[in-house]
């Protein structure tokens, strides 16, 4: 475990949005040594040299003091390594590169998936690794963590003593932490959420109404707090940021894909075959959580909402009468 109150090599394994955001945020502090391994050649020379993303944020200069390399080397002299790929990527990166991770580095996930099927990713990294692991989620779109907007997240993590270096690396900056030890319900609110943003996208692309809008979230709150609990979560879990507030961003915000996927297909423009060439966390969350449960229950019968959206990717269904099937009793 690494020390507080001490100098900290932070090295973020991407190079996209959330990595280049949280990054340059960090980077600021001159306590932190920051870098971003990236395997995008244009991506590193333009930070190092232009001080640029020219991918992501191309219009927006960086600090000079965050740095980028394509080398893994960077990763022997990590304190904090932050996980910033496709969730679906994570535990196979790790596994093959496990000779460069330190076992004192700290891993910090920051993907909203599933690492392996329905195991979640600290699930599956803790049986082959055994650093300290935190989930960090929360309600936080990149653009506005680059433009320097107030955040927050949840530092989820089996083992707290980890909580005061969070609390150390990003004191003084513009994010702010909530701290949970329940690992498990952080990382299921951060994938449900999705679910229902699709939900809430649907609704609002059929109807402008406040009224409605309160009723189902009503709905998608509570469906989320019982697949929670479900599955070995706390209840409490929904009223950190990671719960009601990354739902709230997510379900409301058009710069969220998941409420755009259910605007398009409440308005009727997501076809069959554009389903097929777009993966959307959503759509494949949806699938994965109704396929576990209808092992055991009776999904339309517990869980209307998401039942309901199983029925729209998967079988032929009137989408006009999709919110008078959710409300009922």
């Amino acid at each position: 475990m690494i020390k507080s109150e001490t100098p900290k090599t932070i090295i973020f394994i991407g190079s996209g949005a959330i990595a280049t955001s949280l990054g340059n945020i960090l980077a600021a502090k001159p306590e932190n040594h920051v870098v971003l391994l990236s395997i995008e050649n244009e991506v590193v020379d333009a930070i190092n040299q232009e001080h640029t993303n020219s991918k992501y944020f191309p219009n927006f200069k960086l600090h000079t003091d965050l740095k980028a390399t394509g080398n893994k080397e960077i990763l022997k002299q990590a304190d904090m390594i932050f996980l910033a790929i496709p969730s679906v990527a994570i535990v196979g990166y790790l596994r093959a590169n496990l000779a460069y991770i330190s076992p004192d580095a700290v891993l910090v996930n920051l993907a909203k998936g599933f690492g392996n099927e329905f195991q979640l990713i600290p699930d599956c990294v803790n049986t082959f690794m055994t650093n300290v692991m935190a989930s960090m989620k929360g309600p936080s779109f990149a653009r506005d963590i680059i433009n320097g907007q107030p955040t927050g997240f949840t530092i989820a993590s089996t083992d707290a003593s980890c909580f005061p270096i969070f609390g150390e690396v990003f004191s003084k900056t513009i994010i702010h932490l909530d701290y949970s030890v329940d690992v498990q319900g952080v990382e299921y609110a951060s994938i449900l959420k999705n679910i229902y943003a699709i939900v809430i996208g649907i609704v609002d692309a059929n109807f402008d109404s406040p009224n409605l809008r309160s009723l189902v979230l009503t709905k998608a709150i509570n469906e989320m707090r019982s697949l929670i609990l479900r599955f070995g979560g706390k209840s409490e879990t929904m009223f950190n940021y990671c719960g009601f507030g990354d739902f709230s961003l997510t379900a409301l915000n058009d710069l969220s894909r998941n409420r755009t996927l259910g605007l398009l297909i409440g308005k009727g423009f997501f076809t069959k075959d554009i389903s097929e060439k777009v993966v959307l966390e959503g759509r494949i969350a949806t699938n994965v959580f109704y396929e576990q449960l209808s092992k055991s229950i009776d999904v339309n019968a517990e869980y209307r909402l998401m039942s309901e959206l199983y029925a729209v990717f998967n079988k032929d269904c009137d989408i006009k009468g999709f919110v008078d099937r959710i409300l009922q009793d």
